[in-house]
């Protein structure tokens, strides 16, 4: 690269957020982070912002604005407060690239803004991508604006089609770890604990996306957000299970060949990939060793126990808004689950019911995704109070 890129992290504060962090202070020649957000972690916000030097950082809690302000307003950061105001200062001039690394479905409105503006964007927001596929695909073609994956999974696929984009794809596979749970019985399932659901056995991850890689949803979320990605049909996506998480996708072209992106699990590769893109800059991750890893796995996943990811097919089969339904059904439900409301196998009956009775629309736009999700989240607090 020639010149510096200046970067967005909306959610520095999360996982991808702190390992973005650290790419780009690796690279202090290739990168300068013009802008800094979190949702409620104050302290580290200020520990970023004092270390990074930033032009502005947001934080969404808005009881925690004057702690933020008086830290770094004497260091001429300016500071700003509330969700409205990320979906304000991604639109700078002085922003190349946002890495959109919030949870959930609060990463949508600023990632629009964004790209409207023009901005370049790193998706880690898988739910962006869940909730309005079309709308932001088309937004992104519209305004001209490339969009590069962050997950693991979608970085790889985006790395085997590097110099391939003039190949039809024939299929592409996900591979998924199988979480800590995999093999286990639905009677097992039943009695898990949060604390057994929050240790993953390869990634290190934020609470949310942890307890959806230990139901499947966390691969389901991908196989939507990879339709929309890759321009792909839902035949087009396979999911296999790899429980040593070394082969980190494949694509498969119309000849038979299979291409796959093979690594440790390291989520800074993939970040630096996405913000350092065409180029692949040095770095000091672990390397691989075939010589730890004799044997890799592969095996079917088990969607009649680990309902979730069929959800999300059949979520994807449907169409319209039925993907936005199960992310904000899904939300709601992990939380409950992290708040000992219900057990870990009801995550997928409260996802299932939202499904079933909110509101289809074939053809939604942004103000039909809003009302989806407020609907759906809804729904699911009623059949939570009905689990109880």
């Amino acid at each position: 690269m020639n010149q510096k890129r200046h970067i967005a992290i909306l959610g520095s504060t999360g996982s991808i957020g702190t390992q973005a962090v650290e790419v780009i202070k690796a690279h202090p020649d290739q990168f300068q982070v013009e802008v800094l957000t979190t949702n409620t972690n104050a302290e580290l916000l200020i520990q970023q912002a004092v270390e990074l030097k930033p032009n502005v950082v947001v934080i969404c809690n808005e009881d925690r604005y004057d702690q933020v302000f008086s830290a770094l307003d004497p260091l001429g950061i300016k500071v700003y407060a509330g969700a409205k105001a990320i979906a304000s200062v991604v639109q700078m001039d002085t922003i190349d690239i946002v890495l959109t690394a919030m949870v959930g479905y609060a990463g949508l409105l600023p990632t629009i803004k964004a790209i409207e503006a023009g901005k370049a964007i790193a998706l880690a927001n898988k739910e962006t991508l869940v909730v309005a596929g079309e709308l932001i695909t088309q937004l992104a073609a519209q305004k001209g604006v490339n969009i590069y994956p962050v997950d693991s999974e979608h970085s790889a696929i985006f790395q085997c089609l590097v110099g391939e984009f003039h190949n039809p794809i024939e299929k592409i596979i996900l591979t998924a770890s199988g979480g800590p749970f995999r093999g286990k019985s639905p009677d097992f399932l039943a009695t898990v604990t949060k604390a057994q659901a929050l240790k993953h056995p390869n990634w290190t991850m934020g609470a949310k996306i942890t307890i959806d890689s230990a139901t499947l949803m966390n691969k389901g979320l991908e196989v939507i957000e990879a339709k929309w990605l890759f321009g792909l049909r839902p035949d087009q996506i396979d999911v296999i299970v790899h429980p040593q998480s070394i082969i980190h996708s494949l694509v498969q072209f119309e000849d038979g060949s299979l291409k796959a992106q093979m690594g440790l699990p390291d989520m800074r590769l993939p970040i630096q990939f996405a913000l350092g893109y065409p180029d692949r800059l040095k770095s000091d991750f672990p390397r691989f060793n075939f010589l730890d890893y004799p044997s890799l796995t592969f095996e079917q996943p088990d969607v009649k126990t680990f309902r979730n990811l069929q959800l999300a097919f059949n979520a994807l089969d449907r169409a319209g808004n039925a993907p936005c339904i199960i992310n904000a059904a899904n939300e709601v439900a992990v939380e409950a689950f992290l708040h000992d409301q219900i057990g870990f196998m009801e995550i997928s009956d409260v996802i299932e019911s939202c499904l079933a009775s909110a509101t289809f629309v074939e053809h939604p736009a942004y103000d039909d995704y809003v009302r989806t999700d407020d609907e759906t989240r809804r729904l699911a607090t009623e059949r939570i109070k009905t689990l109880v």
